[in-house]
């Protein structure tokens, strides 16, 4: 092999080689890290008056969190902080499709909102729930009733 074919081989290992390392830098800009969690969002507690309370948090990433959690027969009361910086969402019990109708629900909610809602359960089971604006995208979630 003449030495002028192993310098062009090496030449163009060094420039592919340069080529791969320059493409690892970027200048685009940083994805967004997810919205952080809130303290005690998802846990079910139960308040001074006995009613069941459980925060659930919607974000820009159209998802619920926690996307399910559980509770015992009796009032609840259901908070849910959009911490969305564009979307506007809301939390609606899929009409039919559980143990018991849930007609109480919140019909919108605009980015950095708080609402709550209070309803009694007495059926045990899966109760769906969707933000109706998302839910082809999948932003739906379940509480479920202990029997």
């Amino acid at each position: 092999m003449s030495a002028f074919r192993r310098g062009s081989g090496v030449t163009l290992a060094l420039l592919l080689a340069g080529g791969v390392l320059t493409g690892c830098g970027s200048d685009e800009e940083p994805t967004p890290a997810a919205a952080s969690t809130a303290p005690g969002v998802g846990e079910v507690t139960t308040a001074e008056d006995g009613v069941q309370e459980i925060t659930v948090q919607t974000q820009d990433d159209y998802e619920f969190v926690p996307d399910s959690f559980t509770v015992d027969p009796g009032t609840v009361r259901l908070t849910v902080v959009n911490v969305a910086e564009e979307m506007t969402h809301n939390l609606e019990f899929t009409p039919g499709q559980g143990p018991e109708e849930i007609s109480e629900g919140i019909s919108l909610l605009a980015p950095g909102e708080e609402k709550t809602i209070e309803f009694t359960v007495s059926q045990p089971g899966d109760h769906p729930f969707e933000c109706s604006f998302h839910v082809q995208l999948g932003q739906v979630g379940t509480m479920t009733v202990r029997g």
